[in-house]
């Protein structure tokens, strides 16, 4: 800076004008060339500090993602099983001459066994509702993730749905017919113990009560839907998945 204004101060003694306006054009031009240069470079700092953000968002939204696959595919497979069961137990409801069930046949009209799929969503949720949502480049990225979360409430909002046909039910439906020996199993409490409550089960009015035949086709419903819906989530997560690694690649 000294040996600039030395400069400045030389050519103004010396008169001239005409040198001194170049000079002070260029030392203009060469204060914004500095400026813009520390500009971008800053800039350019910035933006590998947003990178490294939005990979970290990435890599946690990628494991929650893949976790809720593996969750999604147990789910298809339970809710394509069950539904099998339910229209087996149908097809015996419907048969004109019911015969003596057989001990699976038994096990599958009593069959009240629920494991709600309980899907992951802190990392999902933690995007869409802090800052970390403005990290992310990609747009289809965000349409999918800004997405995500009523699909998993879809999804979650089903299953309440079937808990409570089953819970509040189907289960009280059977317990009316059915004896607590044919509904526990023996490791439960000691055989002589369940004998000692339980009553003779009557499958026979079973099949024939109404309301253990309405619980069972709307159960069979809701099944359904859910396992469209399980398929369509499943579809949708590996969709935002692929995406996050090509994200993660690049």
């Amino acid at each position: 800076m000294r040996l600039f204004r030395k400069i400045r101060k030389n050519l103004l003694i010396s008169g001239k004008l005409r040198s001194y306006i170049v000079y002070a054009i260029g030392e203009i031009l060469l204060i914004v060339i500095g400026v813009l240069i520390a500009w971008k470079i800053n800039n350019l700092n910035e933006l590998r500090k947003n990178r490294i953000v939005e990979l970290k968002i990435y890599q946690s939204l990628n494991e929650e993602l893949n976790a809720n696959m593996i969750l999604l595919d147990a789910s298809i497979a339970s809710y394509s099983k069950n539904r099998i069961t339910i229209e087996n137990t149908i097809d015996i409801i419907m048969a004109e001459q019911q015969e003596d069930l057989e001990i699976n046949e038994k096990l599958d009209l009593i069959d009240v066994d629920y494991k709600p799929t309980k899907l992951h969503n802190g990392a999902i949720n933690s995007v869409n509702t802090t800052n970390k949502f403005e990290f992310i480049e990609s747009v289809l990225l965000k349409d999918l993730i800004a997405a995500y979360p009523n699909e998993l409430d879809n999804f979650e909002n089903q299953e309440t749905k079937i808990e409570n046909i089953i819970v509040n039910r189907l289960q009280p439906a059977i317990e009316k017919y059915i004896s607590l020996i044919d509904i526990l199993t023996k490791r439960e409490f000691k055989i002589n113990r369940i004998e000692t409550f339980s009553v003779e089960s009557n499958y026979d009015k079973l099949l024939k009560s109404r309301e253990y035949q309405n619980c069972l086709v709307d159960r069979l419903l809701q099944t359904e839907i859910q396992l469209t819906n399980a398929i369509s989530l499943r579809d949708k997560t590996q969709t935002i998945a692929l995406n996050l690694n090509k994200e993660l690649k690049n």
